[in-house]
């Protein structure tokens, strides 16, 4: 399955090191990274509408990525999100598959699985 031209993916993780990595696989998947270490600096970013997609890790450093979903949400953003973690439960998972996100991995799952889920949701997006 091909790649749209221009679909831009926002990773938003505060984990610097995550994040240049995040970058690179989209990079190489065919899509355009932007890159944000909070939900904050995502927030206050212009252009948001023109997303494909956001690879959202939960555990940021001020308001979780669940929370930024839940306010795009309550906005009328219906941007796609893959959520990304380093942490496992039960409750998290939980919580993240009932904002309705498109997919949900820990941080060790195969990159594959990330790019099969990014380019199934930018399809249609």
């Amino acid at each position: 399955m091909s790649v749209p031209a221009g679909i831009f993916v926002a990773i938003i993780d505060d984990d610097a090191l995550q994040s240049s990595a995040l970058g690179r696989l989209v990079r190489r998947a065919g899509f355009h990274p932007l890159t944000f270490p909070s939900a904050e600096d995502f927030l206050a970013a212009p252009g948001r509408a023109s997303l494909g997609c956001l690879l959202l890790d939960i555990h940021l450093g001020g308001m979780s990525g669940i929370d930024l979903h839940r306010r795009l949400l309550a906005e009328g953003d219906r941007t796609p999100v893959i959520y990304i973690t380093a942490r496992e439960d039960e409750s998290t998972r939980t919580a993240a598959l009932k904002t309705g996100c498109a997919a949900f991995f820990l941080k060790t799952d195969a990159s594959s699985a990330i790019v099969e889920t990014l380019r199934r949701v930018t399809s249609t997006a």
